[in-house]
């Protein structure tokens, strides 16, 4: 039994997945990958050579989505579409591994349980669970809670979609700086089967496959699995073990029953598991292999080592990364003859540790691991409705949102690095190493040194939000409409601290030990002074052993105006204001913290245009935004006053100006070209750093260019087959430093070495594939110069045991790809 044909929720598909269009065209990004796009019959049936296929392809392609269809002319918003296709030519396993090719949007990967996202200069750098992200991240239309699972490996999916610019009427809540949705595939009417293995350097394995099978008219069944290993790409020095490598299994469940002509059913299960290495820390001090010795403080950047060569020494206890995530998600889809109905009821489950070294040594004086455990779970439920006329699509809807997280924020080090702070930071000698070696002069048998120390906070988070929305197209003759959207948010929140007293139980063991034969009495004051200082927390010193509470709510209205006007078949022009609204919260470590909502408003002006005669298609836009009280997490070199510094929330206003252009053409049927690039002015209208240093009119750091090009070419009858090439260019401008840029570790920080600078990538594809598409083989190569960048240093550890570390970026990825479909 086949669904009946229904203008299913137009208006909303109008504005959002419109730029269907441009996914099968190859969209801004990687043309020459894309899928063959629906075409009409006439075009389907013109010879592959035909230059009319190619005009079809940039000018009059129809798609079709949930049973409605759009020319791409009809869709006023700024976007990007990532096809599925386009992720297999770059061997990407997530987003992170292929953001630079999408101008504008940043994801950091390098800590897949904490990731961070990046939309036209604007991001949410705090993985706590007291704060929100800036850049939605939506699987199939549900929300992904919290960063813990925002970046989850790619599996099965159909393609991806990153708007630009507030999306808060439609998606809502946390996407103030835009949207990254990402559609899956659905179970088909056909028997489908798939696999494919990837081998290459760094001992990467690579598997994943899939089999659709109809279960009768009315049902089929979709199952997905991949498994991503590899070694890893650095070695430790001291220990020989591999930083950098993937160990992550994944599988996918949908069942899809066509209950009826008017109703269908969509049941689908994720679950992933991963556990690894967590990210290198490769130091920056020169240090002999005495583990006894302390680096030198404050440490002198003019001889730090350049990250790039240095040698990796880790030595956290425990390291680990790893996730645990299952979700399911039902949807139900109802047609009426007015319009349609569809329910969309989703939960949501994770646990995340990541535990790693924050000092970049394996000298015990500086030894630092920080660690982040979480446990979250969420539902989530949505009715829309949608319809059309004459006059105007339109949709409109309600939801509610619950979750309940859990997170514990651990910092361990050793007594040992605790007497190096006493020195470095409170300014009293080093009293613990003092004692010891007084205790054996005396020949007694303690010693202060060579035990753990743990401090932790712990929070839990209850948090709900409601929504109601609606939004209209409306038709104000055959080439101009206004769309007059807005959504109402309610925010609930309940967040708790409990700052645990600190526990050190082997040395508090040898304190009392020292207590009751008297020997502490015979110590000199300052010594007696010094181990009542070491009673307590020294890290986080805030409400220690005192359970804090909040309970706050905020309400907003997003509005949304746009006016488009089509000039030609081929040519549409819109203009638009949009507002962007995020929720308030807490810094997870500061204890009875709290920020209010971050809000944004964004203008806009775009062009969209098809030149069929010349196989072009040309889009661009230009947009000023205003942001403000935009959350960031900073360093604060004297927290409270302690001289023990910590990352703290820091809030701030902002404004940019920016502008973005897409070219794609076929000048032969076999040829594409593709240049997208961004440009972006942003800089602090409002702001004062954690440090003291006032940033208002500084730049944010965003770089002003960032752009990516592609080149792709095809050879027929080819050993019975297809031989594809294809080219990918990215590059990104260079950090624009402002006052506190050096403290925050993001440019300017050693002569020895760049931080912050432009960044090149080219990644590069040879793909055969037999005539009917059932076998393939492809090399290829990611970073195939090999350029290599230091992506930013961290300053936490320096300014307590001088021992700042680095980031940078990994080297050259060479691989084989062997599939097959059946």
């Amino acid at each position: 039994m086949s669904m009946r044909q229904r203008p299913l929720s137009i208006s909303l598909r109008r504005l959002l997945f419109g730029g269907t269009a441009l996914l099968l065209l190859g969209g801004p990004l990687l043309a020459f990958g894309a899928d063959a796009p629906p075409q009409d019959a006439a075009a389907s049936n013109a010879p592959a050579n035909d230059p009319a296929k190619g005009v079809t392809q940039l000018g009059k392609i129809t798609v079709t989505a949930q049973s409605r269809s759009q020319e791409m002319q009809e869709v006023p918003i700024p976007l990007q579409i990532v096809t599925a296709r386009q992720v297999d030519m770059l061997a990407a396993t997530d987003l992170s591994k292929m953001s630079l090719f999408v101008p504008g949007l940043v994801v950091g990967g390098d800590q897949p349980t904490q990731p961070s996202y990046q939309l036209r200069g604007i991001s949410t750098d705090d993985f706590g669970i007291g704060t929100e992200s800036a850049v939605g991240v939506y699987i199939d239309g549900v929300y992904s809670a919290r960063s813990g699972a925002a970046l989850l490996a790619f599996n099965d999916i159909q393609r991806i979609e990153v708007l630009k610019g507030p999306q808060g009427t439609l998606f809502g809540r946390n996407a103030a700086a835009g949207a990254i949705s990402i559609i899956t595939n659905e179970p088909s009417d056909h028997f489908e089967g798939r696999v494919r293995v990837r081998a290459g350097n760094y001992g990467r394995q690579y598997l994943d496959g899939l089999v659709n099978v109809p279960l009768n008219d009315d049902m089929a069944l979709r199952f997905s699995s991949y498994s991503n290993r590899s070694d890893g790409w650095i070695t430790d020095a001291a220990s020989g073990r591999r930083y950098g490598g993937d160990h992550d299994f994944g599988t996918r469940t949908v069942w899809r029953w066509n209950l009826s002509d008017n109703t269908r059913v969509l049941l689908s299960w994720d679950h992933e598991n991963l556990k690894q290495l967590p990210k290198p820390a490769i130091g920056l001090i020169p240090l002999s292999n005495d583990p006894q010795q302390r680096p030198p403080y404050p440490p002198d950047p003019a001889s730090y080592l350049n990250p790039l060569h240095a040698p990796l020494y880790n030595d956290a206890v425990g390291a680990v990364e790893k996730r645990k995530f299952d979700g399911a998600t039902l949807s139900v889809d109802h047609s009426f003859a007015w319009g349609s109905l569809v329910s969309t009821t989703a939960w949501r489950r994770f646990d995340t540790e990541n535990r790693g070294d924050y000092d970049g040594t394996n000298h015990i004086v500086s030894y630092l691991d920080t660690a982040n455990l979480e446990h979250n779970a969420s539902w989530y439920q949505e009715f829309k409705f949608s319809g059309s006329n004459d006059l105007a699509d339109w949709v409109a809807g309600a939801s509610y949102y619950d979750e309940r997280a859990r997170q514990t924020s651990q910092t361990n080090v050793f007594t040992d690095s605790i007497d190096t702070l006493a020195g470095n930071v409170m300014g009293v000698g080093h009293p613990l190493t003092d004692i010891s070696n007084g205790l054996a002069a005396m020949g007694l048998p303690y010693t202060l040194l060579g035990d753990p120390w743990h401090e932790a906070i712990s929070n839990t988070g209850r948090f709900k939000a409601y929504a109601a929305f609606g939004d209209v197209i409306w038709h104000l003759n055959d080439r101009l409409n206004l769309t007059t959207g807005i959504r109402y948010t309610r925010d609930q929140k309940t967040f708790s601290w409990y700052n645990m007293p600190r526990r050190a139980d082997e040395f508090d063991a040898t304190i009392a030990g020292l207590a009751q034969a008297g020997v502490i009495d015979m110590l000199p004051p300052e010594a007696q002074y010094a181990l009542a200082a070491f009673g307590s927390n020294i890290i986080f010193t805030d409400a220690i052993g005192i359970p804090v509470q909040f309970d706050d709510s905020w309400s907003d209205f997003s509005p949304r105006a746009v006016l488009d006007y089509e000039f030609t078949p081929d040519a549409m022009g819109y203009v638009s204001v949009t507002k962007g609204y995020k929720a308030g919260g807490y810094n997870s470590v500061q204890v009875g913290s709290r920020f209010e909502p971050e809000k944004v408003w964004n203008y806009e002006a775009g062009l969209k245009t098809v030149f069929p005669e010349q196989h072009l298609l040309l889009n661009g836009s230009v947009y000023h935004y205003k942001y403000s009280n935009r959350q960031s997490l900073t360093l604060d070199p004297n927290t409270a006053g302690s001289g023990v510094p910590r990352y703290l929330v820091n809030s701030t206003d902002q404004e940019a100006s920016g502008a973005e252009l897409e070219l794609q053409w076929q000048p032969l049927t076999d040829l594409q070209l593709g240049l997208t690039g961004a440009y972006i002015d942003a800089t602090y209208s409002k702001a004062v750093a954690a440090s003291g240093v006032d940033l208002s009119g500084q730049p944010t750091g965003e770089p002003k260019f960032s752009f990516a090009a592609s080149l792709g070419y095809t050879w027929h009858a080819v050993a019975g087959g297809n031989l594809a090439f294809n080219l990918n260019h990215a590059f990104r401008g260079e950090s624009r430093c402002n006052r506190d840029s050096q403290l925050q570790g993001t440019c300017r920080i050693s002569p020895n070495f760049s931080t912050g600078s432009s960044q090149q990538r080219t990644d590069a594809r040879l793909d055969w594939s037999s005539a009917n598409d059932h076998w393939g083989v492809a090399v290829y190569a990611n970073n195939v110069f090999d350029k290599r960048y230091v992506t930013g240093v961290s300053n936490i550890s320096a300014s307590v045991f001088g021992t700042p570390y680095a980031s940078i970026t990994p080297p050259r990825m060479v691989g084989v790809e062997l599939r097959a479909k059946f």
